[in-house]
């Protein structure tokens, strides 16, 4: 799924160039690239659709050098995950009725690329040999409330890997308090959002508790993988409900597993989560960027083009950012702001900010 706008990632994250094209980290990779050579370790590469934004597709394009243009799915208007899922999903159903089918976002953050790769892996066995939704999902190291929640029962007997659980419950991101709980209880997990399933199953789990999104799909089997699928889709968008893929299926869902994974995941979506995944130096500042010289500074992340000389003195826990003419320096506490400043901008300075 790389169709995101990450306006939380703004300067660098703007509506016509999003994080998941940028190199966010300085590793010479963007975060869709490094996504797609992750995927291109568990299936053929002709196996690998990437679902974006109509406005993306020239994007993707560039930055995955011989992608066949049949493995782009490219979406007319932005309807959240849930219609991005079902298109991809009803797509491949008529390519292959007996796939497996793994969705996930294209601007995560896996260190720990092996155990990821294991670990889906494993989920593929689960999916294969039974009727079931599973999603990974991660032991939480702080009570972060930037983050969803799935609350799991304990293994029953049968199940062959004991990292895979029952789902109860699914939160959504919780305040201060509850997500302090939700540590202490020890039978939560941060909702990742990568979902392993059989097409048969994610297409019954349409039809069950998203029967409108399912017919209408539906109406498109014999004009998938066709000349007349671009048109089918565009009409389709139109009377396509805006729901995520969580709230449309996996909330409402009694078959649904998750799987415990300890992958090195971040879903990268404030500049704070940025900051643990960056080298740090003497005085704990993450920093990204050639020519940056810092006096009595610390805990600062500092984000900044090559070519451009910046010198800062006296701050502490700020975000520094300059990205194509456009300074930002926030208060590392007050990163959730960053949408109301980029609100702001579009109204007080124009589209072309942002």
């Amino acid at each position: 799924m790389a169709g995101g706008v990450g306006s939380r990632f703004w300067p660098m994250s703007r509506t016509a160039h999003p994080k998941q094209f940028l190199d966010i980290l300085g590793t010479g990779q963007t975060l869709l690239q490094q996504t797609y050579s992750r995927f291109a370790r568990l299936c053929p590469k002709e196996n690998i659709f990437i679902v974006t934004n109509d406005s993306y597709v020239d994007l993707v394009r560039e930055q995955i050098k011989g992608i066949d243009t049949k493995n782009i799915l490219s979406e007319p208007a932005r309807k959240n995950t849930a219609p991005c899922v079902a298109y991809a999903s009803y797509k491949i159903n008529q390519i292959n009725p007996n796939a497996l089918i793994v969705v996930a976002p294209s601007d995560h953050l896996i260190t720990k690329e092996d155990t990821f790769i294991k670990a889906v892996k494993a989920c593929y066995i689960k999916a294969a040999s039974e009727d079931c939704l599973v999603t990974l999902g991660i032991r939480p190291s702080r009570p972060d409330t930037g983050y969803g929640y799935i609350q799991f029962n304990e293994s029953s007997v049968k199940e062959k890997d004991k990292r895979i659980k029952k789902v109860k419950t699914f939160t959504e991101k919780p305040d201060l308090e509850m997500a302090k709980f939700f540590l202490q209880s020890g039978d939560f997990l941060w909702n990742s959002g990568i979902f392993i399933w059989s097409v048969k199953s994610v297409i019954n789990a349409f039809e069950k508790h998203a029967n409108e999104m399912h017919v209408l799909f539906s109406e498109g089997n014999d004009l998938y993988n066709t000349p007349k699928e671009e048109e089918f889709i565009a009409k389709a968008y139109i009377n396509c409900k805006n729901i995520s893929i969580d709230y449309a299926i996996m909330e409402k869902a009694d078959n649904v597993y998750v799987r415990s994974s300890i992958i090195g995941w971040s879903d990268l979506g404030t500049w704070g989560s940025l900051y643990d995944h960056i080298k740090h130096d003497d005085n704990e500042n993450a920093i990204v960027g050639k020519n940056v010289m810092l006096y009595d500074s610390k805990n600062c992340i500092v984000n900044v083009p090559k070519d451009k000389l910046v010198v800062m003195q006296g701050l502490e826990d700020y975000i520094v950012v300059e990205s194509d003419g456009i300074l930002l320096i926030c208060k590392k506490e007050d990163e959730q702001q960053i949408r109301t400043f980029v609100n702001d901008t579009k109204v007080l300075k124009g589209e072309k900010f942002v």
